[in-house]
């Protein structure tokens, strides 16, 4: 067993934050950590060291806020606000607006029925939330995902995203389980009306099992229902959103992605969530049913017979040269992807002749951010010359690492990435997200694999009723129960109210 890092984690009993150690062991990578009171802990975090080292060298620092709320000192992740110490700005902020919710599942961490609490914020204080985004500096936050509970409930819901709209930000999203929208058509035009970008609609598989498992009943004709009133209608981004289980759904994959590609007039991308584990468990349990990213790999490259695998999922941070590039082209601070390397992975796949082909297969991706990292670094701070060697460098290289013999028909990937590099607009973003479907992975953290490293650098934050701005994993793992209860109202009294 070899020592990768030290590291700082909390017990999954007492959550107290305590010394942890990363081990090479048998060709994963394994977290050890010691409680004094509650013993030792032992979980996976990649089941593929090699993988895991590979995905590290695109670790990217970011420099967080310049106006943080909090100070963290030394008390992380318990004085989240969001702290002087964290290292990636808000990339996407989720807001909860209400917990309340239309089903039962028993694998969510945001449910009114279990906690016994409903917390709704009304349209005045979401609206405040969405200001304290706003005035993040040095970089704004642009985008914003309403989530909850289910969102839809929610009447009001097209005002509450019009006023997103209203405040400028680019890329509104709903985390949904699709069940009104599959019932109420007018609803969900409403809702694209009033300025949505993108729907994460939750959606576990192609057929009834998983939904069984996961949600207590089939919910996949609600999920059919629901995407063809949203095609119906006119949306024309949507992302499937499986929560990934090992005997549940990982036989799930290979067809997720294949149904995505068959409906790209709609679908736009597939975001696997491999579970987390909000409550406790034991260890005999813990192994059997992890899944990591590096095992989402394995199975796509199995179920899609080697046209996707492991290889051509990048981590995220890998893309944050983009943005340095764009920052000095425009003498403007930009948004950065420089959540951990570790936290999530992506790539972007083209369907040519009925076969699926990711972008891996015909550019040389390692050779492409190599050169865009040599440009950055040329660059220096900007100006007209610098702008000039970089687009003639570009234009001559970048063909270079294009294999057009295996590119999609009719694909001019050199364009469409000078655009983005050049203009930085987010309609040349979305020019190249429209001819793909991008295929991503986040593996949310739960006690047993909690690594402060990795909260530290987390671009996906909770925008939160009393001003404070929380990464994801911390608020689900740390804060959700506390804040509920303080801010929320007994679902008895809620009830009495709201008959």
């Amino acid at each position: 067993m070899k020592e990768i890092k030290k590291t700082k984690s909390i017990c999954p009993e007492c959550f107290q934050v305590i010394d942890a150690t990363l081990y090479e062991k048998n060709g994963k990578i394994i977290m050890e950590k010691e409680c004094s009171e509650h013993g030792h802990f032992s979980d996976i975090v990649w089941s593929d060291a090699k993988y895991y080292h590979w995905a590290e060298s695109y670790m990217h620092d970011g420099t967080g806020l310049s106006n943080p709320q909090t100070k963290g000192d030394d008390n992380c992740p318990y004085a989240c606000g969001i702290c002087n110490n964290h290292l990636t700005s808000t990339l996407l902020a989720n807001i909860d607006i209400t917990n309340r919710c239309n089903m039962h599942c028993p694998i969510c961490f945001a449910n009114a029925a279990a906690a016994g609490y409903v917390l709704e914020p009304s349209k005045s204080e979401i609206t405040t939330i969405l200001e304290n985004l706003v005035n993040e500096k040095p970089v704004r936050c642009w985008g914003v995902q309403f989530s909850g509970g289910e969102p839809t409930i929610r009447d009001d819901f097209p005002e509450i995203i019009a006023e997103a709209k209203r405040l400028g930000f680019t890329q509104i999203q709903i985390a949904t389980n699709g069940k009104r929208f599959s019932k109420d058509p007018e609803f969900a035009k409403k809702v694209l009306d009033s300025g949505v970008n993108t729907v994460y609609l939750q959606f576990d598989g192609i057929n009834e099992a998983p939904y069984i498992a996961a949600r207590g009943y089939n919910a996949l004709p609600e999920k059919l229902k629901a995407i063809k009133n949203m095609r119906d209608v006119g949306y024309t981004s949507v992302v499937l959103v499986p929560t990934l289980v090992k005997g549940v759904n990982d036989d799930q994959v290979g067809d997720i992605v294949r149904f995505a590609m068959d409906n790209g007039d709609i679908i736009k991308g597939v975001n696997f969530q491999p579970v987390s584990f909000s409550g406790r468990i034991d260890k005999e349990e813990l192994e059997k049913k992890r899944i990591t990213i590096p095992d989402l790999g394995n199975l796509l490259e199995e179920q899609t017979k080697g046209q996707i695998g492991k290889k051509d999922l990048y981590p995220v941070p890998s893309v944050s040269v983009v943005s340095d590039i764009i920052a000095k082209w425009k003498q403007t601070p930009q948004v950065s992807l420089t959540c951990h390397a570790h936290c999530g992975v992506g790539t972007y796949l083209f369907k040519n002749n009925g076969d699926i082909i990711p972008i891996t297969r015909f550019v040389d991706v390692d050779g492409l951010f190599s050169l865009l990292k040599e440009v950055n670094d040329d660059m220096g701070n900007g100006g007209k010359i610098a702008k000039v060697k970089a687009v003639t460098k570009l234009s001559r290289e970048i063909p270079k690492l294009i294999d057009n013999s295996k590119a999609p028909d009719g694909l001019n990937l050199r364009n469409l990435l000078l655009n983005i590099i050049t203009n930085g607009t987010v309609e040349d973003t979305a020019a190249f997200h429209n001819n793909t479907l991008f295929l991503g992975a986040m593996h949310f953290m739960d006690p047993y694999n909690f690594d402060l490293e990795r909260v530290c650098r987390c671009g996906i934050h909770y925008g939160l009723l009393d001003g404070r701005v929380i990464p994801f994993c911390t608020y689900n793992t740390l804060h959700r129960e506390k804040f509920e209860k303080k801010y929320g109202i007994p679902l008895s009294e809620w009830k009495k109210h709201n008959k």
